[in-house]
């Protein structure tokens, strides 16, 4: 089978989709309450060094995912075990994800529907996507984006009368620890998620492509999370962070006459086409990773399978909506750090002193 290619501009947008996925509807900085939108660019300002470490290394060894890097710098054995550590990451990570949109349909849409049927049917869908290819994912998010953002900024504009922006005084009321907490959240989730994409970024057009499309995908999702958090105090107050789902209760309260009503269905739209993006990219990374480990000719021989695991364990990972909540926000940031953060740092400084002293052999 042939090798899948995808442009800049696609890779671009699946970062975009995949960074605001289902921070647009569990929030972002939530704990900071009314500074929430600055804990939002401090946490961007904070991913910068790490994005462009992210990028460096997919142009150091160009062609190559994560799993071949590891192999290159640290041999078989430790490659294998560091490999197993990503895909675990991006499995785990597709898990959290589903059971996400889970919760969302099961207390916003359909209570009375049993979870798993929820799981199983956006799963199934992420499935068929891994299994069609990169390319065709790819493809279907770059059609998708720009109708995506239209409705982004119609609902904003649509709630401008709901604003009320005094909400967002005292600035700093709470000191600033509250701030830089929600910035380590916010940091950590959803921004260094995209080390993920290390997993699957083996095709891209110039060795200079990593960089670029890190950088415009980030900060274009960055503008629209913070743009949103705002939206969200100016509508909510402090109480942005009783929410679940502060971005659909925000919505919801938007009333223009008798004839404007219901908007955020359309918000429905936007997080499950951008969980879908995130779950797909997530599995995507780890039927690839387990295809590298044991030298499988094709990924997609497995994707089923991993699919069908992601699903139960998505399942299964939480008893309650509080539980998810509690481990998104406490707990998740400091358990995902030796991933985002240590690992990558550690990889990236061992090919930069081998590459200096001409030890580095990419291969083909």
């Amino acid at each position: 089978m042939g090798k899948e290619q995808i442009s800049d501009k696609e890779a671009m947008l699946l970062i975009l989709m995949f960074i605001i996925g289902t921070t647009m509807i569990l929030g972002a900085g939530v704990n900071a309450k009314n500074d929430a939108w600055i804990a939002g660019i401090v946490a961007t300002i904070s991913f910068l060094p790490l994005l462009f470490i992210y990028s460096r290394l997919l142009s150091l060894f160009p062609g190559k995912d994560i799993f071949d890097i590891f192999s290159i710098l640290f041999g078989r054995i430790a490659g294998k075990i560091l490999s197993a550590i990503y895909i675990w990451y991006s499995f785990h990570v597709g898990g959290l994800v589903l059971r996400n949109f889970g919760e969302f349909v099961n207390v916003i849409a359909l209570p009375e529907t049993p979870l798993f049927i929820s799981l199983l049917c956006l799963g199934l869908v992420c499935i068929i996507a891994v299994y069609l290819g990169i390319e065709v994912i790819s493809r279907t998010t770059a059609i998708f984006v720009p109708l995506v953002i239209s409705i982004i900024f119609f609902v904003v504009i649509l709630g401008i009368s709901q604003l009320r922006l005094n909400y967002l005084q005292p600035v700093l009321g709470n000191g600033l620890t509250p701030v830089l907490t929600s910035a380590f959240s916010t940091f950590s989730f959803p921004m260094a998620e995209t080390v993920i994409f290390l997993c699957i970024f083996t095709s891209l057009q110039t060795r200079k492509s990593p960089k670029r499309v890190y950088l415009w995908g980030t900060f274009i999702a960055a503008a629209i999370i913070i743009i949103i958090t705002i939206r969200n105090i100016t509508v909510l107050g402090n109480l942005v962070g009783s929410f679940y789902f502060p971005s659909y209760v925000a919505v919801s309260r938007i009333r223009i006459g008798n004839f404007i009503q219901g908007v955020e269905v359309t918000v429905s739209f936007i997080f499950i086409f951008s969980v879908f993006v995130k779950c797909t990219v997530c599995l995507l990374a780890a039927c690839r990773g387990i295809a590298k480990v044991f030298n499988l000719k094709d990924y997609r021989s497995i994707v089923i399978q991993v699919g069908l695991l992601m699903i139960y364990f998505s399942y299964t990972i939480y008893h309650t909506i509080i539980e998810m909540s509690y481990w998104a926000f406490k707990i998740y940031p400091y358990y995902a750090f030796p991933m985002q953060v240590v690992i990558p740092v550690i990889t990236w400084t061992t090919a930069e002193i081998k590459k200096s002293r001409n030890l580095l052999n990419i291969g083909k």
